[in-house]
């Protein structure tokens, strides 16, 4: 080997940058202080990242930073998932030991490293796709915490450019992730490599928008710091005339500096930038020439084995040939006996020179020798290093037979993206290789369900459809029965995922494929079942499920029993029956303690959480999950099972009143990529709080994001959840018959659960509309109010919490206030002191309305409640009240109305019609705008903070014919 050469051309002197490095400081200085820090430097190819990145490294590392470096290559766009962060717990590795970095890891967490790196031993068994993909990145989440526990840690990935569709997720992940530890984690990329439809595009936009995150963009160098960098290679000032020629030919590009200086004074510059960067290498011997392009073929890095291999020289030959080029700096001596082109440029540039006959024979040596001893490349490597040489030759039976291997070795780290891709290889050379089917084993039906499997897995939805369509018009389903029904089954999973109608349809047929009993028909039978009990048809739903639970039983599949179990304690969940539901919950976490499946046990104690919250046990409901989210981070499954477990927990913060808790949670729960129905879930929850504070605008946010995902077959919870937020927003926004129309048609046409979180809560909704919109449609509201006495009487009460719920929507308010009191819930019980305090001044007792008034008032402002507030003080003004103690023994008096304009009531006149703003503005013709101060000007006037509530003070006061 060649570690004593050193190269020319690259200047001894670093150049300018020091604004950009201030910067890097600065990031640095930040993630040391506890906030992780994400940079994104883009530049254009050759402008010097690596230099600066280097430089900078150089002096953190000297400063106590640990610095950990791993880069993307070309190869990664074929398939190579994971390259950069292989490379980065490799060094890892060789500075420590495997043993010591499996040490920082949670029990089990070094087996899937081992996925990535053999030194960690067998990986683990994980089959679960979803969960599998987030253990390992939250195994490299937890490994950069813990090493940052120790030191600062600096996280160099250059060139994501190249990066694969499973490294970019990961450093998505990890930027999002990496809030508080002392991480900086730099990420290189070519800027001008960009184009529109380049895949980093649309993840750095989506990196933009996260906190802690910072974008920077290198320049090029200025005239004076060309003429600086030119003055180091030289080691003598050059002559003006010479910087101004170099200057303009370079633009300011580093690279292309060096190159013009390779050039002798009396030289003529090349006409194009490639035959400038060939500049140099025009100028080696012939036989380093040739050496260096068969170095092309094989990557900007070639280990030295592998070169002499494929090349047949000797090692004292090869190096001899590379001798001038390492001189020269065109090449340099890397870690782990091997050579890298200077800048990647070079490799291209020589790469292109290639003659068709040669590209093809070298890449195929290249293939050859690898696939004759897989140690010359770096472990794991092997099997798409292959597919990619054998497809660059163009030798469609290898390519097939390669890229089919690959793809399996791309599943065993989880990157199905990859592995997607490179069935995509297999099925477009197909109809190339006449014998294909034998050749890998398996027929082409079998390539387009792995190709499905791996599309479902990564979120390829619209292609993983594709593939799946194209394998059943290939099935007969009478040959293949169960072999149409895992696919179809499959099919109804892609719609679910992309929210569309359909799914039931495809999992009914899936059944009718497998009558008889067996495993099959059990698989298809849990995915119906709980389908039909989470939309409603729990009759049928259950008895399904009940079925594939004997089948299970019957072939001894404990974890598929488990689950069904699971399915089955949905449906007296949803009937209200939580007891029943809590008991099947403890059986299915049992089995799964017994088999030692971390999905079951915090599947399951996910399921017991929301039935504690719902009994009203909500204080136990947030310590359970808040111990289910450690399992789920021992686990590794926290992205998975953890985040709905977060959930749940958000949902019971959200019942105690604990409302900045319960938004910061679910806030941060989002930041952990979760899956799309947890993410609603989520967004929901933040929704409730701001229907409870007044952030109408959030409100909206939501209702926009969640609602444009349902369909005809949305399931209950999402069906009540949607509705009751759009109802509390048409109120909020001043729009009561709007709200009364939806609450007219939610108590017609919905399917009303007993569970008291979702069914019960709908209803006390419904009930609140009425009292709030009776005084501008008294008929309608009271047949309403009929319509929700019937509904209420079909529905079971189970627990206390529902029958707090039955006593609000019977207007026993004084009740309710009680039983939410004892349940520790403010905010109903805020509401529930409102109502009452409005029904006893409607029946002339002023003071006891004060006295629940004077009750609401500081818990409202303790919740930030702001609409629940204005509507206790408004309530307060208009009987003439004081809201606190010392007010009342004052005596103070009511407050007056304040005479309204002609103007004004002309709007409160069509207020009380209930038109909108734009309604009203078109009647008058004047802008809503000026409708919007008028309606504010009434409100303020009448004391009163709602719309309906100005349309029945207007009845009452006489202020309108």
């Amino acid at each position: 080997m060649l570690e004593d050469m050193v190269g020319r051309a690259a200047s001894p002197v670093f150049v300018g940058r020091e604004i950009e490095l201030a910067a890097l400081s600065e990031s640095f200085e930040q993630a040391r202080s506890a906030a992780a820090v994400t940079l994104l430097l883009g530049g254009e190819a050759g402008v010097g990242k690596s230099r600066l990145i280097g430089c900078f490294a150089e002096h953190a590392a000297d400063g106590g930073a640990h610095v950990l470096i791993g880069g993307c290559v070309e190869l990664s766009t074929e398939g190579l998932a994971y390259a950069p962060f292989t490379a980065a717990i490799r060094q890892l590795v060789r500075e420590t030991s495997a043993e010591e970095v499996a040490a920082l890891l949670p029990v089990g967490g070094a087996r899937d490293l081992a996925r990535l790196l053999p030194e960690f031993g067998e990986p683990s068994g994980e089959v679960e796709t979803d969960i599998a993909r987030g253990r390992l990145f939250e195994q490299i989440l937890t490994l950069l915490e813990r090493l940052a526990e120790r030191r600062p840690v600096i996280l160099v990935i250059e060139d994501i450019h190249w990066a694969d569709r499973s490294s970019r997720d990961l450093l998505a992940f990890l930027s999002r992730n990496l809030r508080t530890a002392p991480v900086l984690m730099i990420l290189t990329y070519r800027s001008d490599d960009l184009h529109r439809q380049h895949p980093l595009r649309p993840v750095l936009a989506e990196l933009g928008r996260v906190e802690g995150v910072v974008r920077m963009e290198l320049p090029r160098l200025t005239r004076d710091e060309v003429a600086a960098q030119m003055a180091g290679i030289l080691g003598t000032t050059p002559d003006f005339p010479r910087v101004g020629k170099v200057f303009e030919r370079s633009e300011g590009i580093p690279l292309f500096v060096e190159a013009l200086l390779e050039c002798d004074s009396d030289c003529t510059y090349p006409d194009s930038l490639h035959d400038l960067i060939l500049g140099s290498v025009e100028q080696l011997p012939d036989e380093t020439q040739r050496l260096l392009r068969i170095a092309a073929a094989g990557g900007i890095r070639v280990g030295h084995d592998l070169l002499a291999a494929v090349s047949g020289l000797s090692d004292v030959d090869l190096e001899d040939t590379l001798r001038p080029a390492i001189a020269a700096n065109v090449l340099q001596v890397a870690d782990g006996r091997a050579y890298a082109f200077r800048h990647a440029l070079i490799r291209e540039a020589v790469h292109d020179e290639l003659l068709p006959g040669e590209h093809v024979r070298l890449h195929a040596r290249f293939a050859e020798e690898i696939g004759r001893d897989r140690t010359l490349v770096p472990m794991g490597r092997a099997a798409i290093e292959i597919a990619h040489h054998w497809y660059s030759a163009r030798d469609d039976l290898w390519a097939l037979i390669s890229a089919w291997e690959a793809a399996d070795k791309a599943a065993k780290t989880f990157a199905y993206n990859e592995k997607m891709q490179l069935l995509e290889r297999v099925l477009t050379l197909w109809n190339k290789v006449p014998d294909a089917s034998s050749r890998i084993g398996v027929d082409h039906t079998t390539v387009l369900e792995q190709a499905s499997e791996a599309a479902h897995a990564c979120g390829e939805l619209d292609r993983g459809m594709k593939f799946v369509k194209a394998a059943l018009d290939e099935l007969d389903e009478e040959a293949e029965p169960g072999r149409v029904a895992e696919l179809v089954v499959r099919l109804a999973q892609f719609k679910m995922s992309k929210r569309k109608p359909g799914a039931l349809d495809n999992l009914r047929y899936a059944a009718r494929l497998v009558p008889e009993p067996s495993p099959e028909r059990a698989a298809v039978l849990s995915r119906l079942g709980s389908f039909l009990i989470f939309s409603g048809e729990l009759a049928e739903g259950t008895a399904l499920t009940e079925e594939a639970l004997r089948i299970a039983r019957e072939h001894d599949d404990e974890c598929l029993e488990a689950d069904l179990l699971l399915n089955l304690a949905l449906g007296p969940s949803i009937e209200g029956r939580l007891e029943e539901t809590v008991a099947l919950n403890a059986t299915a976490q049992a089995i799964g303690e017994r088999k030692r499946s971390g999905r079951i046990v915090l599947r399951a104690l996910s399921n017991t959480v929301d039935a504690l919250n719902n009994m009203g046990r909500s204080t136990e409901a947030v310590e359970l999950a808040l111990e289910g989210e450690r399992l789920a981070r021992k686990y590794g499954r926290y992205r998975v099972s953890g985040t709905f477990l977060a959930n749940n927990r958000a949902e019971a913060l959200e019942a105690l009143g604990r409302l900045d808790e319960a938004a910061q949670l679910a806030e941060q729960a989002l930041t952990m990529d979760p899956p799309l129905r947890t993410r609603h879930h989520l967004r929901r929850i933040r929704a409730d709080v701001a229907i409870t504070r007044g952030e109408t605008e959030v409100v909206r946010s939501v209702l926009n994001e969640v609602e444009t995902f349902t369909v005809m077959e949305e399931f209950t919870q999402e069906r009540s959840a949607n509705t009751r937020l759009r109802i509390g927003l048409h109120l909020l926004d001043g729009e009561p018959l709007v709200a009364l129309d939806l609450a007219e048609r939610v108590a017609e046409e919905a399917q009303l659960t007993s569970k008291p979180m979702l069914g019960w809560r709908v209803l006390a909704m419904l009930a609140t509309v009425t009292e709030t919109v009776r005084p501008l449609a008294p008929e309608r509201t009271t047949a309403l109010r009929a319509r929700i006495q019937e509904v209420g009487a079909t529905m079971g009460v189970h627990s206390p919490v529902a029958e707090a719920y039955r006593l609000s929507v019977n207007g026993d308010h004084d009740a309710a206030a009680i039983a939410w009191e004892r349940l520790e819930r403010p905010v109903p019980r805020t509401k529930s002191l409102l109502h009452a305090g409005r029904a006893a001044a409607g029946a002339g007792d002023r003071d006891g309305a004060a006295v629940r008034l004077r009750t609401a008032h500081p818990i409202a402002v303790a919740l930030t409640a702001q609409p629940l507030t204005l509507e206790i003080e408004a309530l307060a003004r208009r009987i003439g009240v004081s809201l606190t103690e010392e007010g009342a023994r004052g005596g103070e008096a009511p407050t007056p109305v304040t005479p309204l304009t002609p103007r004004e009531q002309e709007v409160l006149k069509l207020v009380a019609r209930g038109l909108s703003n734009r309604d009203i503005a078109a009647e008058l013709f004047i802008s809503a705008k000026t409708v919007s101060v008028h309606v504010s000007n009434i409100l303020g006037k009448l004391g009163v903070s709602t719309r309906g509530e100005a349309a029945a003070a207007a009845h009452r006061l006489a202020l309108i014919g």
